[in-house]
């Protein structure tokens, strides 16, 4: 059995991550991390999860969960990550992380452990999203540089985060095909007298409302004819579900004694080679 356990486990995408975990015939859940200010602190996370008593209490340490794991799956908040990264680097523990709103030291910190353990790192687990990115790379690469892209999503009135990190792997994904700095290409949303839109700028736009799970849509907008690639998220079960298939691609990883930072893109065959 490859022993899981989650970070943010009380929260909703936490608490679908438990449940999955344990119903997986290949996994078993084996620590419950939330903050150690957390009122769930020793609550039994089978319980919390709402599948009944597995013998896991919440916890607030790295260390004491992380001795008996083999994989981490992060779901959590973007300012812990150094501290977690490190933690799991010096115990040989590989890492899922999906949550989002990392700034560049943030990032290299990730990037630095992926040299000592496997990491998949992606801003969205789901298989759909994945073979969007696709889709949006293939068309990035067929239509010319006269094309205007712009980049809208839209998620629940709680994420903290913008633009979604779903919409700026798209963003990094297109300019990395054109072959420009996504930095210097970026807008991000419009008003006042903003003068006529610069050939070569991709466009982000965010909405914030209600319960929605995310839906993010791609425009390549020409003279005469528009493509949309869209992709909408209904149950947030399936970024729990890909989450999980993400960790049994890091247990093997561990198993071969390999490294590295991998996307969901490697756990499903996609990577062109």
């Amino acid at each position: 059995m490859i022993s899981v356990a989650i970070c943010g486990a009380t929260g909703r995408m936490g608490r679908m991550l438990i449940e999955s975990v344990h119903n997986h015939p290949a996994l078993q859940v084996s620590g419950a991390l939330a903050s150690n200010k957390s009122d769930y602190l020793e609550l039994d996370a089978g319980t919390l999860a709402g599948c009944g008593e597995i013998g896991v209490p919440v916890q607030g340490e790295f260390d004491a969960v992380l001795e008996s794991t083999d994989v981490l799956i992060d779901f959590s908040v973007a300012d812990i990550i150094q501290d977690l990264s490190q933690s799991c680097k010096r115990t040989r523990v590989g890492m899922v992380i999906g949550t989002t709103g990392y700034g560049p030291d943030q990032k290299s910190c990730i990037e630095e452990a992926a040299f000592h353990i496997p990491i998949v790192l992606s801003p969205n687990m789901s298989v759909g999203v994945n073979i969007t990115l696709e889709l949006v790379e293939l068309a990035t690469r067929a239509l010319d540089s006269e094309i205007d892209i712009e980049i809208f999503e839209t998620h629940h009135r709680n994420k903290v985060d913008a633009p979604s990190g779903t919409a700026v792997r798209l963003g990094e994904l297109i300019a990395q095909v054109k072959d420009v700095d996504m930095s210097e290409v970026a807008v991000y949303g419009r008003e006042g007298i903003t003068g006529k839109r610069n050939r070569g700028t991709i466009g982000f736009h965010s909405a914030r409302g209600g319960d929605v799970v995310g839906e993010h849509t791609v425009f390549f907008v020409g003279d005469g004819e528009r493509i949309e690639i869209s992709h909408r998220a209904t149950d947030r079960a399936i970024f729990a579900n890909g989450a999980v298939r993400a960790s049994t691609f890091v247990a093997e990883k561990l198993h071969q004694g390999l490294t590295g930072l991998y996307d969901m893109s490697d756990v499903l065959g996609l990577r062109r080679q």
